[in-house]
């Protein structure tokens, strides 16, 4: 391990000053590939360097976050060779998954169709399109009166709903709505996101509980305290406020995001904490993108647009080995000898990020 370091506006040298994020971005997507694409199997590897068993495993929605990471880059860029490799992928998770799209998770469900949705809105083709609704009708059948209401977590424990199986489905509902203007998908959208406030969502500081009835003894996991679940409630918010106009979406989203940096950051570098490898690895990733979604919508957020900035600078700085273009599970420290794929998503989802923003002109002066 590396040692944590504090970034300051100081030691960010004039080099690194005229280096744009979108340049940055390129470069972790260049490193994404070379590390981690598995051109035999149409996926990513799950870890770098990978050994004879580091594929033992489908990470199903590990490779879901792969597919939204292309797509981010073929936003940027619009070019055919991540076009390809979108279609690559497509196959292979088919390939992997015995054919079919659909699996026991919900919330791995959710991210797929999230991809998929924005696959199609990337490229327009159709076969996107129908894998985002059949992944969604099949999503729906996860919801039942169980502890009121909201999406169960697995098929196998439908009594159990928690905040991965309900914001992200929440997130696709109104995005459903936004793209096709079925008035069905937005009252979903509606219907889970109340489910989801009223049960688990802190009424007092609005910090966003894990999940609920995990051990079917009816208690919530408030002991729990995930980065994940910050980022996709606060993404909720933010696609009901572009479904509807509505600006409470938006009071709820603030609410979540200062709780967030409040529990979650140092109150010493404004650091997002290591959430660790495996699928921990993933959550400030899901984080920040949901985040930067709601600066978006509302660029008067200056608290939220810091603590990107402090996390990417601190990222690009001292969480990345330059040389393989990859990233560490702590955006403070150098990355260990090999990482999983899902932390590597991670740094490559808040650079493109943060490219978006600054191509939207909120990083002017920063």
């Amino acid at each position: 391990m590396g040692n944590e370091h504090i970034v300051t506006d100081g030691q960010v040298n004039e080099e690194a000053k005229t280096e744009t994020w979108e340049k940055r971005a390129a470069l972790a997507q260049s490193g994404l590939m070379k590390q981690y694409w598995n051109s035999k199997r149409n996926l990513f590897d799950n870890l770098s360097p990978c050994n004879d068993l580091c594929n033992e495993k489908f990470h199903y929605w590990w490779q879901a976050h792969g597919v939204d990471a292309l797509v981010d880059a073929y936003i940027r860029t619009g070019d055919s060779e991540v076009k390809g490799n979108l279609a690559n992928m497509y196959q292979g998770m088919l390939d992997r998954n015995g054919g079919a799209w659909p699996n026991d998770f919900y919330d791995d469900m959710e991210w797929l169709a999230i991809a998929w949705l924005r696959a199609y809105e990337a490229t327009s083709e159709d076969k996107y399109k129908q894998a985002a609704l059949l992944l969604w009708e099949d999503i729906k059948t996860g919801w039942n009166e169980e502890q009121g209401g909201g999406i169960a977590w697995r098929k196998p424990q439908m009594d159990y709903k928690n905040t991965p199986a309900n914001a992200p489905a929440a997130i696709l509902a109104a995005r459903l709505y936004q793209q096709f203007g079925d008035a069905e998908d937005l009252a979903w959208a509606k219907k889970i996101y109340d489910w989801q406030k009223a049960n688990l969502v802190d009424p007092e500081s609005g910090f966003v509980w894990d999940g609920k009835n995990r051990e079917g003894d009816g208690k919530i996991d408030k002991s729990w305290e995930f980065s994940y679940c910050q980022g996709v409630y606060i993404g909720a918010g933010v696609e009901l406020f572009r479904a509807t106009g509505d600006r409470s979406y938006l009071a709820d989203a603030s609410r979540t995001a200062q709780a967030s940096k409040a529990r979650l950051t140092s109150p010493i570098t404004g650091m997002l904490p290591s959430e660790s490898n495996g699928d921990g690895g993933l959550f400030k990733g899901i984080f920040v993108r949901y985040l930067a979604e709601f600066v978006l919508v509302d660029p008067s957020q200056k608290e939220s647009l810091d603590l990107l900035v402090t996390n990417a600078n601190s990222l690009w700085s001292y969480g990345r080995d330059e040389q393989r273009q990859m990233f560490s599970k702590s955006w403070a420290t150098s990355p260990e000898p090999a990482e999983d794929l899902s932390v590597n998503l991670s740094g490559v989802m808040l650079l493109e990020r943060m490219a978006v923003l600054e191509k939207k002109g909120l990083l002017k002066e920063r």
